[in-house]
């Protein structure tokens, strides 16, 4: 959700009429707001495939205390998850007390709760108090029973992600990213990370934006769930692991510093403390178990979200290098495929 942007004035509201009609019935039915048609909006930076809105309206007190999130769904990003299931997903966990409640929808969004927690940044990931947190919520969120068929999708959604990167960029995009080389690797992935795997319900997304902190209670909130779904738990702790190296709220959001990827005992810590937050305390054996498959997981993230930036780029106008990104995780996976894999 991100740092604010100014106001913007009535004048240059970019919400749409449906949206706004919402909005004014629903303050309507608040007795402390002064003017229903008097909403403030602010523009949330660091979203880079939704454009988020926070809404206020001064209360007869004339404070700005009524306060509501808008997200517009970015153009065409639809190509990489269901719409349906993610605000099904939404209302679930909604329902679990894991987030936000859904407030509204309209044609190309929707109104949710606005939490009055932090957003967290680039810095909190690597707070140990604050990843100790994260770690325990997100066994909390893994442990969910979601409706749904509980198997992976994984695979298959990296495989047609890969065919829409294919079909989208242009032969030349398609020989730089050495696109008609994916398929096997994908397959090699799912070959030898397939056995023992403990299955979980992954948010698939782990970035610092997705992650909310309430300062008093420092209960932790996790975000945003369009990618999520049923995947190996190793595969969201390799993701999150992943997202360390990246800030997103710099004059260079693209760029990654893979110096900054969680050392040895900042991820032995983290998945201690994951595995023992349901009670059972762990051993050396589990962590060390647990933290070679993350490991070897990071390359299936490093796939994922270099094929979403080449996806991207072509379908979405957010202004963010969305290619550069996706080249600089295609790199990093050819880099450490041989030390993480073997190079058979």
């Amino acid at each position: 959700m991100g740092a604010v942007d100014s106001p913007k004035t009535n004048k240059e509201n970019p919400l749409p009429a449906e949206a706004k009609k919402i909005l004014q019935s629903m303050a309507s039915k608040w007795s402390n707001v002064a003017d229903p048609d008097a909403l403030q909006v602010i523009r949330l930076k660091g979203a880079m495939t939704n454009e988020v809105y926070q809404i206020k309206w001064p209360t007869k007190a004339g404070e700005m205390s009524r306060k509501v999130l808008v997200r517009i769904y970015g153009e065409g990003v639809d190509v990489f998850f269901n719409r349906e299931d993610e605000i099904r997903t939404f209302e679930c966990m909604s329902k679990h007390g894991q987030g936000p409640r859904l407030l509204g929808r309209f044609s190309n969004g929707r109104i949710e709760e606005f939490i009055r927690a932090r957003t967290l940044s680039a810095a909190d990931l690597r707070d140990p108090d604050v990843s100790a947190l994260i770690a325990a919520k997100l066994r909390e969120f893994h442990d969910l029973d979601m409706p749904g068929p509980k198997i992976i999708k994984l695979w298959d959604r990296l495989r047609d992600w890969l065919n829409t990167a294919k079909r989208l960029c242009s032969q030349e995009e398609a020989e730089a990213f050495c696109l008609n080389a994916l398929g096997e690797e994908i397959s090699e992935l799912e070959r030898k990370l397939s056995s023992n795997q403990c299955i979980g319900f992954c948010h698939n997304d782990l970035q610092y934006g997705n992650i909310m902190i309430d300062e008093q209670t420092k209960s932790i909130t996790i975000i945003d769930y369009e990618y999520s779904s049923y995947n190996p738990v190793a595969f969201d702790i390799a993701n999150h692991f992943c997202e360390m190296v990246a800030d997103y709220h710099t004059e260079t959001p693209h760029l990654l510093d893979y110096n900054q990827y969680p050392g040895l005992e900042e991820r032995q810590r983290f998945i201690r403390i994951y595995l023992s937050s349901s009670g059972c305390q762990s051993s050396d054996c589990e962590v060390e178990q647990l933290l070679e498959v993350v490991e070897k997981y990071t390359l299936a993230s490093h796939l994922w979200w270099g094929l979403w930036g080449i996806i991207s780029k072509h379908v979405n106008e957010i202004d963010f290098d969305y290619l550069e990104y996706g080249r600089q995780r295609f790199h990093r996976f050819w880099q450490k495929k041989p030390e993480l894999l073997g190079s058979s």
